[in-house]
């Protein structure tokens, strides 16, 4: 591991405003479309997991807690499939977001692709996109950075 790395966000301030903007309209447009704000942050932290970032996990569970989302449930989020613990419409945001995340495992298949759209409105698919879309975004700032989580 590199000891010091660019932090790129504060190297080109322009274009980490630019990320920060989007990612205000994609969470805009994932509560407009009805989706509930604490699976807006099940969603971050679920494309966090996959991409082990482990500084936007900190920050995103942190703040799912907070807004009332159990312990249980993040627990169990990476195995989500295999509990009850999750809606329909959870289950599907899910689905599309972690096929988002996956994309060079094989693209966004047409049978995660069919069960998202089974579950959720055309508005609540780009939506939750969007949102995938930003949040790796993220994770791969904050992963190339190496920004500093835990004892340092």
């Amino acid at each position: 591991m590199a000891d010091k790395r660019v932090n790129i966000g504060k190297q080109h301030p322009a274009s980490y405003k630019a990320l920060i903007a989007l990612s205000s309209a994609a969470e805009k447009s994932v509560i407009e479309a009805g989706i509930d704000p604490l699976l807006l942050e099940l969603l971050k932290i679920r494309a966090s997991q996959i991409n082990g970032c482990a500084f936007c996990l900190r920050m995103h569970t942190g703040d799912a807690l907070k807004k009332g989302e159990s312990a249980e449930r993040i627990a169990v989020l990476p195995a989500w499939e295999e509990t009850g613990y999750f809606s329909e419409t959870e289950r599907g945001a899910l689905r599309l977001t972690e096929s988002i995340t996956l994309v060079s495992d094989g693209h966004v298949s047409d049978a995660d692709y069919a069960a998202a759209a089974a579950v959720l409105s055309e508005e609540q698919i780009s939506a939750v996109s969007w949102l995938a879309v930003v949040m790796n975004a993220f994770n791969r700032v904050a992963i190339t950075s190496r920004y500093p989580v835990g004892n340092h």
